[in-house]
């Protein structure tokens, strides 16, 4: 029996579309899960080898439900990513016209994505959120609600039809998206390469988030995403999620870590994984003074000090 991936289901999500772009779905058998957290808990008991998951929109920022999946529980590691560009299509059953319309649904996630479409074309109906917007297309095919907004692809596997297409309120929006699996020896690094963290704060001080960041700013590493989410420990404790520029075998990278493990109460490592759509030709060089080898230099040149070889 392969090997599975479990996936935001049902059949006909963006997510299954994203995941079957990696080439070795081929030899992987692919299981929907009717929710992000129940997806990720497959990898985590061992019914799945990984795990396929939203995890950012460029409209709306993180998808908070995988973050604080991956902040919460048992350790996970991400491997890859994948972008996909979103467009939205209203699917309804067949013969249903806009002005029959009175409830729409879809993932939350869709919601910011369609909410000026929805203002012009749509203004009275009822907004009910779904586990996908496939689950969405499901839920309209057994008339639950009068329509969904879900990929165009998915109109087909559920019986319904495209009423209008091509939604979208920002052009070239895209997704992100993550193959998540255990813990395990990261890829080696490839040049274009993104590192993810979450942080925690030893204590509540003034500067302190300016500290934190300051342990990659002193050493030249980029940052891509940095969100807040509550801890659960009351108003005003939040961690840190963050992707940073470059891997953890890269020496300004590593020594970042290591100054955020020192000073930080806890630190999560996510992994080192490729950048979609990125080539390493692509990726800038290291600021002055913050290669691999400006490390090596320094080091060595502490080392002759030491010896009184200066």
């Amino acid at each position: 029996m392969p090997a599975s991936y479990a996936y935001l289901g049902p059949e006909g999500t963006f997510t299954e579309v994203a995941l079957r772009t990696l080439p070795e779905t081929a030899t992987r058998e692919l299981v929907p899960y009717v929710s992000v957290q129940s997806a990720l808990d497959a990898v985590r008991t061992g019914e799945a080898e990984a795990a396929f998951v939203p995890i950012e929109n460029s409209v709306e920022g993180g998808i908070t439900t995988t973050l604080d999946e991956l902040v919460a529980g048992q350790p996970l590691m991400i491997y890859r990513e994948v972008l996909l560009s979103i467009t939205f299509a209203l699917l309804v059953r067949p013969g249903t016209k806009l002005s029959d319309i009175k409830t729409v649904t879809a993932h939350p996630a869709a919601q910011p994505q369609v909410r000026n479409w929805l203002k012009a074309h749509l203004p009275d109906v009822a907004w009910e959120s779904a586990a996908s917007n496939a689950d969405g297309a499901r839920l309209v095919q057994e008339g639950r609600y009068d329509a969904a907004f879900a990929g165009e692809f998915a109109a087909e596997r559920y019986g319904l039809e495209v009423l209008e297409a091509d939604i979208h309120d920002a052009e070239n929006a895209q997704t992100r998206f993550v193959l998540v699996g255990r813990p395990a020896r990261p890829a080696a690094p490839t040049g274009a390469d993104k590192t993810s963290v979450v942080l925690w704060q030893r204590d509540d001080h003034p500067g302190g988030l300016r500290d934190l960041l300051g342990e990659f700013a002193t050493r030249g590493v980029n940052l891509m995403l940095l969100q807040s989410r509550p801890t659960g420990a009351g108003i005003g404790n939040y961690c840190f999620c963050i992707d940073a520029e470059g891997h953890i075998s890269d020496r300004r990278v590593a020594d970042a870590l290591m100054g955020l493990k020192r000073s930080c109460l806890q630190v999560r490592y996510l992994g080192s994984y490729p950048r979609a759509e990125v080539e390493p030709t692509d990726v800038d060089a290291p600021r002055p003074g913050t290669s691999d080898e400006a490390f090596v230099a320094a080091a060595d040149w502490v080392a002759r000090c030491q010896d009184g070889r200066f």
